[in-house]
């Protein structure tokens, strides 16, 4: 195991090479069985996974692999199909009531939802699809099926392990149930490759759940650079001669009138003197955004003079349990007397989501669990540096110290201390800023892509290899 995680831990999967020239998929079948790619991220189920699997497909049809995404409806009147991008089609499956049916629920709908994936299949010729990935345990068993009824490799992502969140519980949370460890345990030894974000996932697999470490391929995910990036026009103003110098105060680098963080606090109603510590993602025990209303609550105790400055936006809707209810945080913000300075917003597009990463100080994530951080990347290709727990991919997405700051537990007072760094010493701060976007470049979804497409390119060879053995 060992040996096998130190060969990638440093970054993507080293480009697989085999004798005799196997090819890569041409078509593929991804499975998302809980959660559409066409769902608003931030609110529901809807997610950083959303994100992967958008971003990803629409990359691997461009270097030529056709993808077909199957997810449950969740309205009436929903179209069969939809062409998310060229070469990449989501298909709706019927299965259980289109609206209220709770992700804990969906396990006794797999059932109809892969009676829907075979009736699609049954319209097409043998052999059209070459392989299927599936994202989520969910789709893992769907998946496990199709592949076996079709003679193609199972490629399968966790995103999220039951055993690994119910070792970091935050207070409240529910534990996630033996059936899914079950099921989890059951897909790992189905699947033909198991993609894992980091190297601690990919050790994480083997630990908890014994994965052949053979079968484990760590690929990072990406983030999308044309649209997370320091300043979405740069040319509107004069060009800067040290491109790591970028949002510093007014009359810095990208003119003498404003910068990409004023202006992106104009177009969002926020003044430019505050300090904005960003929370941005699902409300839910898991995410911790309660952390961060602590730690508000400890810098104002410390210093009044900041309740003038600071300005702290929760972006994000409901999911889970316990504290899910934006009201359970905004009453958390009333008793806490932050209610002034803590704003609550809804889940916003890709697009509008840069626009805060880029109007924020910092991004804000006390994770309990994160097999990533997608949110994390993204916030730092915009030059934002991040503050967040140092748990699960979080240590590879951000560099502590150089990109922003790494906090071990959940301990608001330690979260305070950090922001209260950033907010002492701007300079510091742009200097994370910079280090953050540079850090963040590394990360493009083609290279995550291309990766991926070497994954199932080794898939497919080492299935017909096993089937040709099979028949000699």
């Amino acid at each position: 195991m060992s040996q096998y995680v130190s060969r990638i831990s440093t970054g993507l999967a080293p480009r697989l090479r085999f004798p005799g020239g196997p090819r890569k998929p041409r078509r593929i079948a991804m499975l998302s069985v809980h959660t559409s790619p066409l769902h608003q991220p931030g609110t529901g189920d809807a997610g950083g996974m959303n994100v992967y699997i958008v971003e990803l497909a629409r990359r691997l049809a461009a270097i030529g692999i056709e993808v077909e995404i199957f997810t449950r409806s969740t309205a009436g009147g929903l179209p069969d199909t939809v062409e998310l991008a060229p070469g990449v089609l989501v298909r709706h499956v019927d299965a259980g009531p289109y609206e209220g049916l709770a992700k804990e629920d969906l396990p006794g709908q797999l059932c109809a939802f892969t009676h829907g994936v075979m009736r699609a299949w049954a319209r097409h010729r043998p052999g059209h699809y070459d392989l299927v990935h599936s994202h989520y345990w969910l789709s893992g068993h769907v998946g496990w099926l199709a592949a076996e009824r079709w003679g193609v490799p199972l490629v399968h992502a966790m995103h999220t392990m039951a055993k690994v969140k119910n070792a970091a519980l935050a207070e409240g949370d529910t534990p996630e149930p033996p059936s899914r460890v079950i099921g989890e345990t059951q897909i790992v030894n189905a699947a033909d490759r198991l993609i894992a974000n980091t190297a601690e996932e990919a050790a994480e697999l083997v630990r908890f759940y014994a994965a052949d470490p053979a079968k484990v391929a760590v690929v990072h995910p990406g983030v999308n650079l044309d649209r997370f990036r320091p300043d979405p026009d740069p040319d509107r103003f004069r060009p800067d001669p040290d491109p790591d110098r970028f949002r510093s105060d007014p009359g810095g680098p990208y003119g003498t009138d404003d910068t990409a963080r004023d202006r992106a606090r104009d177009r969002l109603g926020i003044p430019r003197n505050a300090f904005v510590p960003l929370f941005a993602g699902r409300i839910q025990p898991l995410k911790a955004p309660d952390v961060l209303l602590h730690a508000v609550a400890r810098l104002l105790e410390r210093d009044p003079s900041l309740r003038s400055r600071l300005y702290v936006p929760v972006v994000g809707g409901p999911s889970g349990s316990g504290l899910a209810r934006p009201e359970g945080l905004q009453k958390l913000a009333a008793r806490l007397g932050t209610a002034d300075v803590v704003h609550f917003h809804p889940p916003v597009g890709q697009d509008q989501l840069a626009e805060w990463f880029r109007a924020a100080n910092a991004l804000v994530m006390p994770s309990y669990s994160e097999s990533f951080g997608l949110v994390a990347i993204e916030a730092q290709a915009t030059g934002t540096p991040v503050v967040a727990a140092a748990v699960g991919g979080l240590p590879v997405a951000v560099r502590d110290g150089s990109t922003g700051f790494l906090v071990q537990g959940h301990d608001p007072a330690d979260y305070a201390t950090a922001l209260r760094r950033l907010i002492d010493d701007p300079a510091l701060e742009a200097r994370m800023g910079a280090a953050a976007a540079r850090h963040a470049r590394s990360f493009g979804w083609d290279a995550a892509a291309a990766a991926t497409a070497d994954v199932y390119t080794a898939a497919l060879h080492d299935y017909r290899r096993r089937v040709r053995s099979h028949h000699v």
